[in-house]
């Protein structure tokens, strides 16, 4: 049995996506998008971040792409959002949080993670032809280039105060990894391989200098000299974002990433070291060890310690959502079965599991059990933006990435 590239299956992908888009639409606040409830409604406290109008609009990008009306009137909404109410005009870059409406700033911090948001969402807008996304793009780039990226090290800075005068005794990982998700589709529309250079040296430090020594359990969290912090945060180890040792879900989704890089080289006819491919699988294989069904019950385990043992056993949505997507990569690369075998194990998993047809969307959060209704990681259903690694992804090539792929008419052309 085969469903990746069929038509079949394609036809449930386009019908799913289509009620995650419009699903989506709910977010809208006047300030950008906002923080979505189990419920479907926006959650007025959480306040308008960043990182989420910037997702959003990567997304609504893509739907524009697409050709779902409605969507493109979205995409001015994220560029206006992010050149108006969360923008620092003083200061530059671009505020955390901000009210959901009117001009309150609840966290003027400038962060690295949602500052990578930003410069994939400009370049996706870029990608629909609106007459401000290039303007969007080149801020984003200058920003994140004067703030955020080291040339000493070629790697990242974490975070910055207001005034970008402070900045944290520690890098992290994870904006480490979508720093080279955005660089990635940066290179895409600005063909300057810069980007592709520094995603090569991120990833080799992080997953084949660093990671392959854990039998690929990647480490995210460092010091201000990247020196692995192997014990942060293990009093709180369910951050969202700064989780005690390590997250499966990022290891595979670092999997897919390190398949785009590996595509866009050999395309544009760069050296390509053999061991990006070598490490890709040995991030699947050490999540599946580490992470999936490993507790009794279907689903993958949210963090493990550095001997593999499950820490936070919630099932959040992003990890199997990731691993569709890196699946579907691997099995591109090597045709090898093995990929499609847990290509269709993991959609039926979120068939039976996290699909929420009753009410909305998808979960975010299930317990040991696999039961909705938790909140110990995550609460609400945020935004749509990873669920377009399981949705849209299977249906395109490895490279150019999302929004650029589509744009150029590439979905769907890998049919049988």
């Amino acid at each position: 049995m085969k469903w990746i590239n069929t038509r079949s299956h394609t036809n449930w992908l386009e019908t799913e996506t289509d009620r995650i888009f419009e699903f989506g639409r709910n977010a809208v606040v006047p300030n950008g998008f906002g923080w979505i409830g189990n419920n479907g409604k926006v959650r007025e406290e959480m306040g308008t971040r960043l990182w989420i109008t910037a997702r959003m609009l990567h997304c609504y990008a893509l739907a524009s792409l697409m050709g779902r009306p409605g969507a493109y009137d979205l995409v001015e909404h994220g560029i206006t959002a992010l050149e108006g109410p969360l923008k620092d005009k003083t200061y530059g870059g671009w505020y955390a949080t901000v009210d959901n409406e009117g001009d309150g700033i609840v966290d003027a911090s400038k962060q690295g993670y949602q500052h990578c948001f930003v410069l994939l969402a400009a370049a996706s807008a870029v990608t629909t032809g609106h007459p401000r996304a290039q303007a969007l793009l080149d801020e984003a780039i200058k920003v994140y280039e004067q703030h955020f990226w080291c040339e000493d090290t070629q790697m990242c800075f974490e975070s910055w105060d207001e005034k970008f005068t402070k900045t944290e005794d520690y890098r992290g990982g994870n904006a480490a990894m979508h720093s080279v998700e955005a660089f990635l589709i940066v290179y895409d529309v600005t063909k300057d391989k810069k980007w592709l250079d520094r995603a090569l040296h991120i990833t080799e430090f992080m997953i084949h200098k660093t990671a392959k020594g854990l039998s690929y359990r990647v480490n995210e969290h460092f010091d201000a000299d990247w020196n692995p912090l192997p014990d942060y945060n293990k009093e709180s180890p369910a951050s969202h974002f700064r989780a005690y040792g390590g997250t499966p879900g990022h290891w595979i989704e670092w999997g897919r990433l390190i398949c785009h890089l590996r595509a866009t080289l050999l395309d544009i006819g760069a050296q390509t070291p053999d061991w990006l491919l070598e490490d890709a699988i040995g991030l699947f294989d050490a999540t599946v060890r580490d992470a999936w069904y490993v507790d009794g019950a279907p689903g993958f385990v949210y963090s493990v310690d550095w001997d593999g043992k499950p820490v936070v056993r919630e099932r959040i949505r992003w990890a199997p959502v990731e691993a569709i997507g890196t699946a579907y990569a691997l099995y591109s690369v090597t045709g090898d079965k093995k990929y499609e075998d847990y290509y269709r194990t993991w959609w039926d998993y979120c068939r039976t599991y996290l699909i929420d047809y009753e009410g909305c969307s998808w979960w975010q959060e299930l317990d040991v059990n696999n039961q909705a209704g938790t909140s110990v990681v995550w609460d609400g259903k945020q935004d749509i933006y990873h669920l377009m690694h399981c949705l849209v992804i299977p249906r395109l090539p490895l490279t150019p990435g999302l929004a650029p792929a589509v744009a150029a008419g590439l979905l769907d052309q890998n049919l049988d």
